[in-house]
């Protein structure tokens, strides 16, 4: 897992930490032109403005107090300051066996990689000796039920749907109540698409947690948010919404083995402080990665700096 989580951040690496190298080492004096291309650096691979201002300024006093004495004596404490941020949101999905089904809804704007996460995070979940229920709760494309009944069928999990256009709402309370009466350990909601600036759509989605809640207080258990890694700060404006509208309890991270603004992922740990339960690296049904802080950080780093 970790040469696959390696191979897919291959482009964030070039972007990120093989320039960082390049930028660092050899390096004698840190300066303020060092810390200046360093700054541009940072913001060029969207870790975002926050981030990059508290890693400037406290690489500056440090280097003030002479802790450290070359540009080079700087990789370990970058190193340390990036994973110490991961580490507070490194905390992995955690399906209990008292709360039956326990419900997961998916949430997050068209092209996300939602629908594909959900088979994937299925099959983990049936590794894991779960049994399995699907809500087709995106009712605005007929293609949409269609894809995650194929996916129910690829995994061999029932699906739960209505026609298109019907009420998301409904179709969320159906499935629950037939994922009762299965005995299913995990029933998972899928969600329309929808941009976080779509007032009507997430208000619809507002409903369906509303319609849960009803059903039982605790539901949903989880409300789980899929991002786009390749939009890079937008990203982080989506997640903002989302969590005001329907209290996101954690985040997925999808196609970061197709961009190279993988440096998103610091912005939104520091902004939102959320769990971030899965990565996704690449199209195989293995690479949705359970998200594991320090793995992430020394696969970023692999091969340009061995502290």
């Amino acid at each position: 897992m970790f040469k696959r989580l390696t191979e897919g951040l291959q482009r964030t690496k070039a972007n990120f930490t093989t320039k960082l190298a390049n930028l660092l080492l050899g390096k004698k004096e840190i300066d303020a032109e060092l810390l200046a291309e360093l700054e541009t650096q940072l913001l060029l691979a969207d870790v975002g403005v926050t981030v990059t201002q508290e890693i400037v300024s406290n690489l500056k006093k440090r280097a003030e107090q002479r802790e450290f004495v070359t540009a080079e004596e700087v990789v370990p404490a970058l190193k340390e300051y990036l994973l110490s941020l991961l580490q507070a949101c490194s905390k992995p999905l955690f399906v209990t066996k008292t709360e039956i089904p326990y419900v997961i809804l998916v949430v997050g704007v068209n092209g996300s990689g939602k629908t594909t996460t959900i088979g994937k995070l299925v099959k983990q979940l049936q590794k894991n000796g779960k049994k399995v229920m699907l809500a087709a709760g995106d009712t605005f494309r007929a293609a949409a039920i269609e894809q995650l009944q194929i996916w129910g069928e690829r995994n061999n999990v029932p699906v739960i749907a209505q026609q298109a256009g019907a009420d998301s709402a409904a179709v969320a309370y159906d499935a629950f109540s037939a994922a009762k009466a299965r005995g299913s350990d995990v029933l998972i909601v899928d969600t329309a698409g929808r941009l976080h600036t779509q007032s009507n759509l997430m208000n619809e989605l507002k409903k369906v947690v509303k319609v849960l809640k009803k059903i039982d207080a605790n539901v949903p258990h989880e409300v789980l948010l899929v991002l786009d890694a390749g939009i890079g700060q937008n990203a982080l404006n989506q997640a903002r919404e989302f969590q005001e509208a329907v209290g996101v309890t954690g985040l997925v991270l999808t196609k970061l083995d197709g961009t190279a603004k993988g440096g998103i992922i610091f912005a939104i740990a520091k902004a939102l402080q959320l769990p971030i339960r899965f990565i996704g690296v690449g199209e195989k049904i293995d690479d949705l990665q359970p998200f594991n802080a320090r793995e992430f950080v020394d696969a970023l780093f692999k091969d340009e700096w061995t502290n």
